[in-house]
């Protein structure tokens, strides 16, 4: 027999202690996120880890699927990319046995961007594909994935299809509301305007995409505004904007603890040193980029680096050294992609 404090309901209700263990796991899943917004990653992490074991406990297989699919973001960051695919393939797994199409479609949308940080361009336009034909008649899940195939490509060079992409995810965003998402879209705009030479709109767009992601309290697409309109200052030769810029992303990076986007503000230093005759320390900075694309396993973001430190050694007379390091610049990668696109989980 139960004791008064933990007796049933009814017959058949559910006992008290299980639905205190279920809100206890949706609290932990809204304190996870908000740490995680707040920029308490490590403070995140910890209480998504406490969700699921709730989650687990109680048999919430929702709050259990979205937090595990959170957490594999966060490991992702962190450059455990082992870790977050296995989180965020659990996640999938559990939504599809339970019945729920869109966590599924959450979920794999996630897993297509852990793909593509991992240079795996065929398996994550599959997978984004999967997640729209799961999900896409959600206008949210929808923009995100949008937001992803623009991604894909403008990787490939498909630049007006880039645009159109990013442009009906935008517009989504808007509809609903949500000003994360339109960060993200004014961010990818401002990549894409930044590949086809127009600086002055991809200035626009990722001063706007900034201001978004400090009102919404988005520290890691902040940091990423910072390091690619730092690129764009480089381009129009305004050193010193690009120098402060990258040097605040680092600062934001080192906060948030995520390495692995340190990469491309070393990378971006090292073009301002490069350009203003001081060739030690891009060279320092180049191989600072390399060392934590490597680690984080990010082979977009290797080549990156290794091209622009192959246009420094060839500055510098250094044949032989610009060959080498251009047989990892020109891997199977687009010479215009940039490992900085953020992708909408």
């Amino acid at each position: 027999m139960p004791s008064p404090g933990e007796g049933w309901v009814s017959d058949r209700a559910t006992p008290r202690r299980s639905l205190g263990v279920m809100r206890r796991s949706a609290d932990l899943l809204h304190e996870a996120r908000q740490q995680e917004r707040a920029g308490r990653i490590p403070e995140a992490i910890a209480r998504f880890g406490s969700a699921i074991a709730a989650a687990e406990q109680a048999g919430e297989h929702t709050v259990l699927a979205e937090a595990l699919r959170r957490l594999a973001i966060l490991r992702h960051h962190g450059n455990e990319s082992g870790q977050a695919h296995a989180l965020c393939r659990r996640s999938y797994e559990i939504a599809r046995q339970i019945g729920n199409e869109l966590l599924a479609a959450e979920a794999l949308n996630t897993l297509g961007g852990l793909h593509l940080a991992a240079g795996k361009v065929e398996d994550a336009r599959l997978t984004f594909l999967e997640a729209l034909e799961l999900g896409g008649s959600r206008k949210e899940l929808r923009a995100r994935v949008e937001q992803n195939l623009g991604i894909l490509a403008n990787i490939q060079g498909e630049l007006r299809e880039a645009i159109a992409r990013y442009e009906r995810s935008l517009e989504a965003y808007r509809g609903s509301g949500d000003a994360q998402g339109c960060a993200i879209a004014y961010h990818n705009l401002g990549m894409v305007s930044a590949d086809r030479g127009r600086f002055h709109a991809a200035d626009c767009y990722f001063r706007e995409a900034r201001s978004l992601a400090e009102r919404v309290g988005d520290l890691h697409l902040r940091g990423l505004c910072l390091v690619n309109h730092a690129e764009v200052d480089v381009m129009r030769q305004r050193f010193e904007d690009a120098r402060q810029k990258a040097e605040e992303a680092l600062a934001v990076f080192d906060h948030l603890g995520a390495r692995g986007p340190k990469a491309g503000a070393y990378r971006v230093l090292g073009m301002v040193y490069r350009e203003t005759g001081r060739p030690a320390l891009a060279e320092a900075r180049f191989l600072a980029a390399i060392e934590l694309a490597v680690a984080a396993g990010s082979v977009l973001g290797e080549a990156e680096a290794s091209r622009e430190l192959a246009i420094l050694h060839q500055a510098m007379g250094r044949n032989q050294d610009a060959l080498g390091v251009l047989n990892v610049a020109h891997g199977p990668y687009s010479a215009d992609w940039t490992p900085e696109r953020t992708w909408s989980t």
